[in-house]
């Protein structure tokens, strides 16, 4: 009988949480990864990604990254990495990594009726206002001057119905303090609806993004996005990956032009993107991260880039093992080592926007393959309560 009780017994002993892993840059530019090995790491800045090994910045207080939809957004303004979606436990806290300081924290907000795991994010680049889309309505949250997490929980706050009803799946992404919407109801291809933050208005018309030739590329396809900071100022570009991972679209909201780049390696609808300065880079949902170099000022060199394996991160988290998060994935995971990025220092510039939701049908394909990847994995209690009775029998 004991045999069998001991098999019972490991069969259902807690598993590994899988991660959801993210990126993210601080306003050095430096990259990190969130969640790789159940660890975190810092590749430095993007001149330093080709070799070498990155290194580890995990410390207590840090989420274990086991959400269904984890994303990470830079506030320009403060040198903080905010994180929603970090705890599945728990998936209405906003976890913050000051960057200067290499520290966690742990804000609390009131969500009501707001489910921060299904939804589709952008943090506003003036007001530090993270903006989201739920079931059609539009949501805010205020995260003010916050690198350390306040006592006082932060609303939710339900801002009004957008034009798009319930069904629409949203992209949306942050440019020049508006929210640009890909492939609403009705929408004509290369055409994009606006939200204008600061007078919260919907603008009625679509507004076009051809190529400088004048050639409509830009498809309505669900997807994801990230904002290109600047040096200073707002942000003028976007990033736009549909979840077939075809091509990057760069859509430039001063001209209202749109590049055609190289679509991703890795076609993962489930990936994540973090555009920074001079780079859109990618985490997959296995953890391998790459990226595409992007220069503001040059598109026949962005016309001619290619995709590159974030090689230091790869040494230090190889992707065959990186998604898996050690231990049971409790918001207060510990571990060691010291940062070694590039100094930092303050900013003059503002806060980022990114939509990386959870992707659409049209992205089953690549979906199973974040199930596993990206999700939790069964325990087997059914086989487990069989085996003890078995054993019970005996």
């Amino acid at each position: 009988m004991l045999p069998l009780l001991t098999l019972a017994a490991l069969y259902i002993a807690p598993r590994a949480v899988r991660a959801t892993p993210c990126v993210a840059m601080d306003i050095n530019w430096n990259l990190y990864a969130f969640g790789l090995n159940g660890k975190d790491w810092s590749a430095g800045t993007q001149d330093s990604w080709g070799s070498g090994s990155a290194t580890d910045v995990t410390t207590s207080g840090r989420p274990p990254f086991d959400g269904t939809s984890t994303t990470c957004y830079l506030s320009q303004f403060y040198n903080a990495i905010y994180v929603i979606d970090g705890d599945k436990a728990n998936p209405s806290d906003v976890h913050i990594f000051d960057a200067a300081k290499k520290t966690w924290s742990t804000q609390k907000t009131t969500a009501g009726s707001f489910d921060p795991s299904s939804a589709t994010f952008v943090l506003d680049h003036d007001t530090n206002v993270f903006y989201a889309v739920l079931n059609g309505e539009l949501w805010d949250l205020d995260m003010s001057s916050l690198v350390t997490a306040g006592s006082d929980a932060l609303p939710w706050n339900d801002v009004e119905a957008t034009p798009y009803g319930s069904d629409y799946k949203p992209t949306m992404a942050l440019a020049q303090n508006h929210i640009h919407f890909v492939g609403v109801p009705g929408a004509t291809s290369g055409d994009l609806d606006i939200f204008v933050i600061h007078f919260s208005f919907f603008q009625p018309d679509a507004q076009a993004y051809p190529t400088s030739s004048g050639s409509t590329v830009l498809p309505s396809q669900h997807g994801k996005t990230s904002s290109f900071f600047q040096a200073e100022g707002v942000q003028q570009e976007f990033a736009y990956i549909p979840d077939d991972g075809s091509a990057t679209y760069v859509v430039n909201v001063e001209t209202n032009t749109t590049q055609q780049l190289a679509g991703p390696s890795t076609k993962d609808a489930n990936a994540f993107y973090f555009a920074g300065l001079t780079s859109l880079v990618q985490v997959d949902s296995t953890g391998a991260v790459s990226y595409l170099p992007y220069n503001q000022n040059d598109t026949s060199a962005n016309a001619a880039a290619k995709w590159s394996s974030v090689a230091n991160l790869a040494s230090a988290a190889p992707a065959s093992s990186s998604a898996a998060a050690s231990g049971t994935g409790t918001a207060k995971a510990s571990g060691t080592g010291s940062a070694k990025p590039s100094s930092t220092s303050g900013s003059s510039g503002s806060s980022s926007g990114s939509s990386n939701s959870s992707s659409s049908s049209s992205g089953d394909a690549n979906a199973a393959v974040a199930v596993s990847a990206r999700g939790v994995m069964a325990t087997g209690f059914a086989g487990a309560f069989m085996l003890a009775l078995a054993a019970i029998a005996v």
